[in-house]
C-alpha cells in the first residue's frame, strides 16, 4: 500500500466529537453545562484541525429528558427546549451543534417526541431503550407505544422526515457517539467518544490494492483485503490516538470530560462513498447478492479489531439505507430488501436504520419487525436498532422526495 493513500488524511473523517452530560432540573445550570461541552468540542476540534484532519460535526447527549425538561405539558417541554436552543445558539464553535436530549422512558414522555420533534428537528434526538422481562421477553407495551410515536411523527413532520431523530435501542449500551441512538445516564461522569467517517478510506485502499493485484485467488483476496483495511484504520487510530493524548496532557485538571473511547464503525454518509463501492471493490456486483454476508463479517471482524484506543457505541457495520447513496440507488435496483438487512445484522451491523417503508404499513407490521430485530440483540448480544420511516401516501417502490440534507432519495420498501 502506498504511503500516499494509506496516509491520506482527507480519506478519514471525524464524523463527531460527541460529549455526554447531566443536566440538572435547576434551569440556571444549563448554560454552564452545554457551553463548557461546546467550548470542549471546540477546543478538541481545533487540535484535529491543526493535524489536517476533517471534523464534521459536535454533538451533545444529555441524561434522559424527563429528568431535567418540565414534562408537564408539551408547552413547558417546548420552552425548556427553546432555553436549550437559545443557549447552543451563543456557543463560539462554526461547526454543526447537533444536540440529543436523551431517553425517553415512560409512556407520557414517549407521547411527546413528535411535537418535540416537529418543533425543534436535530435538536431534539431521542430514542427508546426496549428491555427484557424477567421471562427474557421484550418489554412489548413500551414497543406498543414507541411505534404510535413513529407513526405520529410520520404524520405530522414534512415527508415523514422526523423519523431522522428517533430511533428505538435493543441492547445498546450509553457512550453511542451517532444520533439518535445516543443517550446518557445521569449517574455516569460527563464523558466523551469520537465517531469516524471511513467509506472512503476503505474504497480508495481496496481500489489501490486491486489495481496492483488484478488475479489473486478467493482466499488470499480476502486475506488481503482484511490485512489492509485492518493496516489502514490502525494507522489512523494511532494518530488519533497521539492527538488525544497530547490534548489530555495540556488539559488535565482543567475538563471535566472523560474520554471513553471511539467507534470504529465506518457511519458513511450522502457526502462519501457509498459502503455498496466497499463490497463492489471486495468483488461483488452489488450488495445483497449472494456472498454479502461474508464480505459482512470480514468488515466486522475490521471494525472490531481496533486495539490502539477503546471500543464503544456500534463499532461495526453500518448500513443506514437512505444516508448512503449506494444503497438508496440498491433500493430501486431491486437488489435487497428488509430480510436482507435483518441478515446482516445477524453478523454485525446497526440493526433497520433509516428505512423507508410504506406509510400505510400497519402498527402491528412495525411491532413485529422491532421485537424480531431485538430478539436477534440479546439473543447475539449485540446493539441493533429501529429507525424506519412511514413515507405518507407511498407504496412499496414508490421514490421518496425527501429535502433533508441529511438524506438520499430511495425507493419505499415493503415489510415482509
Amino acid at each position: 500500500m502506498s504511503n500516499e493513500i494509506y496516509k491520506n488524511k482527507n480519506l478519514c473523517k471525524v464524523r463527531t466529537i460527541t460529549t455526554f452530560l447531566t443536566l440538572q432540573k435547576d434551569k440556571n445550570t444549563w448554560e454552564k453545562e452545554l457551553l463548557e461541552a461546546c467550548d470542549f468540542c471546540e477546543e478538541l476540534s481545533t487540535k484535529f484541525i491543526e493535524e489536517k484532519y476533517v471534523v464534521q460535526s459536535i454533538r451533545i447527549v444529555t441524561n434522559a429528558f424527563g429528568e431535567y425538561l418540565d414534562t408537564s405539558s408539551i408547552s413547558s417541554a417546548k420552552k425548556d427546549l427553546e432555553l436549550i436552543s437559545s443557549i447552543l445558539d451563543k456557543s463560539r464553535t462554526s461547526l454543526r451543534i447537533r444536540f440529543a436530549i436523551g431517553e425517553a422512558k415512560t409512556f407520557d414522555e414517549v407521547d411527546l417526541l413528535p411535537e418535540l420533534i416537529l418543533a425543534f428537528g436535530d435538536l431534539a434526538n431521542a430514542c427508546v431503550n426496549i428491555s427484557l422481562d424477567e421471562n427474557e421477553i421484550l418489554d412489548n407495551d413500551l414497543i406498543v407505544q414507541s411505534v404510535k410515536a413513529v407513526k405520529k411523527i410520520s404524520k405530522i413532520t414534512p415527508r415523514g422526515e422526523g423519523n431522522f431523530n428517533f430511533t428505538v435501542n435493543f441492547n445498546c449500551k450509553p457512550f453511542i457517539p451517532y444520533f439518535p441512538a445516543s443517550y446518557h445516564n445521569s449517574n455516569l461522569e460527563n464523558s466523551y467518544v469520537l465517531g469516524l467517517e471511513t467509506p472512503d478510506l476503505l474504497v480508495e485502499v481496496l481500489k489501490e490494492f486491486n489495481e496492483k493485484n488484478p488475479r489473486l485467488s478467493h482466499n488470499d483476496a480476502m486475506a488481503s483485503y482484511s490485512r489492509i483495511l485492518k493496516e489502514a484504520l490502525s494507522y489512523h487510530c494511532k494518530n488519533i490516538k497521539n492527538i488525544l493524548d497530547k490534548f489530555e496532557e495540556k488539559n488535565e485538571n482543567k475538563t471535566s470530560f472523560v474520554f471513553k473511547g471511539i467507534d470504529s464503525s465506518a457511519a458513511p454518509s450522502k457526502n462519501c462513498s457509498s459502503m455498496v463501492e466497499v463490497y463492489k471493490q471486495m468483488g461483488l456486483d452489488s450488495f445483497g447478492r449472494s456472498g454479502t454476508v461474508e464480505i459482512s463479517s470480514l468488515l466486522t471482524k475490521v471494525f472490531k479489531s481496533v486495539k490502539e484506543l477503546p471500543l464503544v457505541g456500534f463499532s461495526g457495520l453500518m448500513l443506514a439505507v437512505v444516508e448512503d447513496e449506494g444503497l438508496a440507488l440498491g433500493t430501486i435496483n431491486k437488489d435487497f430488501d428488509i430480510r436482507t438487512l435483518l441478515t446482516n445484522s445477524a453478523i454485525c451491523g446497526i440493526g433497520l436504520d433509516t428505512v423507508p417503508i410504506e406509510g400505510n404499513t400497519t402498527n402491528k407490521k412495525i411491532e413485529q419487525i422491532m421485537r424480531d430485530t431485538g430478539t436477534m440483540a440479546y439473543r447475539l448480544n449485540k446493539p441493533l436498532t429501529v429507525r424506519l420511516f412511514p413515507v405518507p401516501d407511498l407504496k412499496e417502490g414508490d421514490i421518496t422526495k425527501f429535502e433533508s440534507d441529511d438524506l438520499c432519495n430511495s425507493a419505499v420498501l415493503a415489510l415482509p
